[in-house]
């Protein structure tokens, strides 16, 4: 006699529970970028009022291809895209080290994530801008000088 009215409650209850869970799982996703390249200016360490500090520098990847349809190898087969990107450090320890060893034409490895922001520049004309959040920086050419 009550078997039945409390296996409906209980069927409803597991039913709304799994309903409920499955809008709780989140999908996974991936925002992960790697990079190997030249440094092209010595970093700067800004910080905004109420901001974190944050250490930034660019850095240049070249992207090179034969150009013709020659199987021997000749200088004038070889062509070369530079392409700069905008690296940013929040990363307390990671960016005070970057901000100390980094330097001009060094040759760095870069693991981070993508952000595509916008701001306002001095005209007061809305900008985008992509940087790569640096968390991971491996030091690939001699890092003796410390800046001064």
């Amino acid at each position: 006699m009550f078997r039945r009215p409390v296996l409906q409650v209980l069927h409803q209850f597991v039913r709304h529970a799994s309903e409920t869970a499955a809008s709780l799982v989140l999908e996974r996703s991936l925002n992960r970028v790697q990079l190997l390249g030249r440094v092209g200016q010595d970093p700067v360490l800004r910080q905004a009022e109420g901001k974190n500090p944050v250490t930034i520098f660019s850095l240049a990847t070249n992207e090179m291809w034969r150009s013709g349809e020659s199987e021997v190898y000749q200088m004038g087969d070889v062509s070369q895209k530079t392409t700069w990107h905008r690296i940013s450090v929040f990363r307390p320890g990671l960016r005070d080290v970057a901000y100390q060893y980094v330097r001009k034409g060094s040759r760095i490895y870069v693991e981070g994530k993508i952000d595509y922001g916008e701001y306002m520049d001095k005209n007061n004309v809305r900008r985008q801008a992509t940087t790569i959040i640096a968390d991971n920086i491996i030091f690939l050419s001699d890092q003796t000088k410390e800046k001064e």
